[in-house]
């Protein structure tokens, strides 16, 4: 299998569950794999095999010592997934995942069978980018109970919200707060220095795009962007999904996806 760059051999906490053709998960800044997949992992696992590395500082991989490198960081995802027995796999990213996702298209586009982009983005919008300041300085002044009240909002749609009373918001911030992870400041670091936008016109692997409509963290424009700078991209919207789906969000995501990776070609043989 020729690839454009070589591999890393720093190892990440991984994720490997299932059988079949291969699925490389991309979780968001502030995530993780269970966090951000959670509610499909089992369905998915059924039929393939599901690698999910954490990013340096989630899950149980080591905070980073340096600021991150996107080129770095698709590298990694790759080299976790070699070392799993996966060559050749689709790549499901998700907010930064979906940066993640298409760095990773065009520095292996010969491992890359497939991208599904989830509530992404090819840089910054004004949103993002100011919530993504906004939880760098927080996180610098220690204030970690504000940058979960920040991510709260940001995260659910606003029907979800309307359905809570104030009184009730102090058990979501903290589970909010318990979720988060060490590295999740140098996770928005890095999302406020991406820029994939030049690489999208050399995506070649079939994509589907699915912009949450409700999304209030990253502006469903970027998800449009995306698809039309990608060509042949597929687009589906999520009606008033929120940039965290909720169940009902996630499991019509899921009809999407699983219609989408039925039409690639059978590479089992």
């Amino acid at each position: 299998m020729s690839t454009d760059h070589t591999l890393p051999t720093s190892p990440l906490d991984v994720l490997v569950r299932g059988r079949g053709p291969a699925l490389l998960l991309a979780h968001g800044a502030g995530g993780s794999i269970e966090g951000n997949f959670g509610l499909v992992l089992d369905d998915l696992a059924q039929d393939h095999t599901l690698v999910g590395p954490h990013y340096p500082g989630a899950g149980g991989s080591a905070v980073a010592v340096a600021p991150l490198s996107l080129d770095d960081l698709a590298d990694r995802l790759v080299a976790a997934a070699v070392a799993a027995g996966q060559e050749t796999f689709a790549v499901l990213g998700e907010s930064l995942g979906s940066a993640v996702a298409v760095r990773i298209a065009t520095r292996h586009p010969d491992r890359v069978r497939a991208l599904v982009l989830t509530a992404g983005f090819a840089a910054a919008d004004p949103v993002l980018a100011l919530a993504a300041r906004l939880i760098k300085s927080l996180a610098a002044a220690g204030q970690w109970e504000d940058v979960a009240r920040l991510a709260l909002l940001s995260c659910m749609s606003p029907a979800d919200l309307a359905d809570l009373e104030p009184a009730a918001l102090d058990e979501p911030v903290a589970r909010t707060l318990a979720a988060m992870p060490p590295g999740m400041s140098d996770h928005f670091d890095l999302v406020s220095r991406v820029d994939v936008r030049a690489d999208l016109a050399k995506v070649s692997a079939p994509t589907l795009v699915a912009a949450p409509t409700g999304d209030r963290l990253v502006l469903p424009e970027s998800s449009y962007r995306l698809a039309a700078g990608i060509p042949g991209a597929r687009l589906i919207e999520l009606p008033g999904a929120a940039h965290i789906l909720n169940p009902a969000d996630r499991a019509t995501w899921l009809r999407h996806v699983r219609e989408f990776l039925a039409t690639l070609p059978d590479t089992s043989a």
